[in-house]
């Protein structure tokens, strides 16, 4: 049984497909054309999933989509269409028009927040979990409170917008002088460097009463241009600014803004969840929605509530939810079993070394053939070692906005000036926000507190005494406020290689412990196809590009 899952259209779409093993292929639209604004039916995501399964259109029993058919911007003709022109492409997925309608017959719509739901609750192997989903706003709704059980998900609580935490957020990423649903991760980094001087008046924004949900107050807000909300006199009175048409707010006081909010958020979502685990007498908690891919919040929440287990769906933003329409189309198979759970998310295009050459062939670029994983590894680790950045190009991309090994670029945090290097020379960013340091499973426990949250980046570690005094003589950056640290935790059965590299980084080190962050130039989605790694690294600062079994360096 094969079937297909796509996101809602609105943005960031997606494409997954399922089958009776389990994931088999999920990537999102913009990686694949190159861009972070993608928008429609991920025409191109559908393709990939259909040869990475390898299967054609007639071969799907069911196509599932995130979002009700009533305010979906596609309908059941535009989807038979897609279908249709893609089946045209090639001798593989050749569909005729029979074909296409019976595909279209088979056509399920889901709400928005009950496949946020699912998208976590499917993924985490648990039999029993509360489910909270927070987003900007989907089918009409901000957020959704469930039980799953086995196969079923119940809902018991909706939360109606405009009462979001993510708009709300995005409102004041626009504010201190971010883009609105572009640099929320922005914002959050800059309430490390902030203090919380009006998280008191946030709270009042943002809350009715103690333990409660997230609910605004409308007299900090006015109605424009129809139905849009904007905030009001009152609320630029309170914050002790001028509106928006006036000067930008300059640092501090944008810094203190993003903390303050940071904290409103972080005390809101932290009783008003453990309110709920006490409510439903739930030992689990699974999280999904734009909110989640907030990894200061979801560190604070497993902090200060009282749940057993926290699982985070690591794809937690829309494009998440074309799995988690597939999941919900399985179980609506008489007697469905429980679907594997998702693992680890390497589920995007892999790349042959004779794809790879072909590329680097065509670029008439230098390079030099590793015989050998030990060859490509010990090659690595000496440009590591000598202070280099290096582009690591392996294997499967990752499904989700986070390089996790596999399309990532690679420093050694003892390296003079590697923060400087990487934003300036490669990712052309802000200097407040933080890289993320990777290190083996085994070795972890030494030097951090962590959860199984950390092995997928959507939360953050502490450092412990230990993990202080190693991280205090590494350049400033890496220990940030409160003993947080950005870690990735990388386990050899999860992907090999990488833990392979990190175990022999750590044996001329002080530890295993590599600098990781995501491999793309300033602006675009996460590498993909060869042609896009040797792209992104001819066009940055990176000093070499380990791809499949081939080896780049610049002079």
């Amino acid at each position: 049984m094969y079937i297909l899952g796509l996101s809602s259209m609105r943005h960031d779409p997606a494409a997954a497909l399922i089958g009776d093993q389990g994931v088999i292929a999920a990537i999102e639209e913009g990686k694949l054309t190159r861009t972070r604004l993608a928008g429609g039916i991920p025409r191109a995501a559908i393709q990939f999933c259909l040869e990475r399964g390898q299967i054609s259109m007639k071969d799907l029993d069911r196509i599932a989509i995130a979002g009700h058919t009533s305010v979906s911007p596609v309908d059941r003709q535009s989807i038979t269409n897609v279908l249709n022109e893609l089946g045209k492409g090639s001798n593989s997925l050749r569909l005729t028009q029979k074909n296409a309608k019976s595909a279209a017959r088979s056509i399920r719509n889901f709400d928005h927040h009950l496949c946020h739901a699912a998208s976590a609750f499917f993924a985490s192997g648990l039999d029993h979990a509360l489910i909270v989903t927070l987003d900007e706003r989907g089918d009409g709704r901000c957020g959704s409170v469930s039980v799953g059980g086995n196969t079923h998900i119940c809902e018991v609580e909706s939360i109606a917008f405009p009462n979001s935490l993510a708009w709300f957020y995005s409102q004041i990423t626009r504010l201190i002088g971010f883009r609105p649903h572009c640099d929320e991760h922005k914002t959050q980094w800059l309430s490390l460097v902030g203090e919380p001087t009006f998280a008191d008046f946030f709270l009042d924004v943002l809350r009715r009463v103690p333990n409660g949900s997230p609910h605004l107050n409308r007299k900090y807000f006015r109605r424009r241009y129809g139905s849009e909300l904007s905030f009001s006199d009152e609320f630029y009175r309170r914050l002790c600014i001028q509106d928006e048409s006036h000067a930008p707010i300059e640092d501090p006081l944008r810094a203190n803004i993003a903390a303050s909010l940071h904290k409103a958020c972080e005390v809101i979502l932290c009783d008003w969840l453990e309110a709920l685990r006490r409510k439903t007498k739930t030992r689990s908690l699974c999280l999904a929605g734009g909110l989640f891919l907030n990894p200061l919040l979801v560190a604070a929440v497993e902090s200060n509530t009282k749940f057993a287990t926290v699982f985070v769906q690591p794809a937690a933003g829309n494009e998440g939810t074309a799995l988690g329409a597939a999941w919900l189309a399985w179980n609506q198979k008489p007697r469905p079993s429980r679907i594997p759970s998702a693992g680890n998310p390497y589920w995007g295009p892999e790349y042959s070394n004779e794809a790879i050459k072909g590329v680097l062939d065509n670029c008439k670029a230098s390079y030099r053939w590793c015989d050998s994983d030990n060859d490509k590894i010990n090659e690595t680790v000496m440009l590591l070692q000598s202070g280099k950045i290096v582009a690591w190009y392996q294997g499967a991309a990752e499904f989700g906005p986070r390089a996790l090994g596999n399309r990532s670029l690679l420093a050694s945090p003892w390296s003079a000036y590697v923060k400087e290097n990487l934003n300036e020379y490669v990712k052309h960013r802000e200097s407040f926000r933080p890289f993320a340091l990777a290190m083996p499973e085994e070795d972890c426990g030494t030097y951090f507190e962590y959860t199984a949250n950390s092995h997928f980046l959507t939360t953050m570690a502490t450092a412990n005494e230990k993990g202080r005094n190693l991280l205090e003589n590494l350049p400033p950056g890496f220990l940030l406020k409160g003993n947080l640290v950005r870690l990735h935790v990388v386990a050899s059965t999860e992907n090999p290689l990488f833990w392979k590299l990190l175990k022999r980084s750590g044996q001329n080190a002080p530890a295993p412990l590599l600098v990781n962050t995501s491999f793309n130039l300033f602006g675009e989605p996460l590498v993909v196809r060869p042609r896009d790694a040797v792209r992104s690294y001819f066009c940055s600062g990176a000093d070499a590009l380990v791809a499949g079994s081939f080896l780049l360096k610049k002079k």
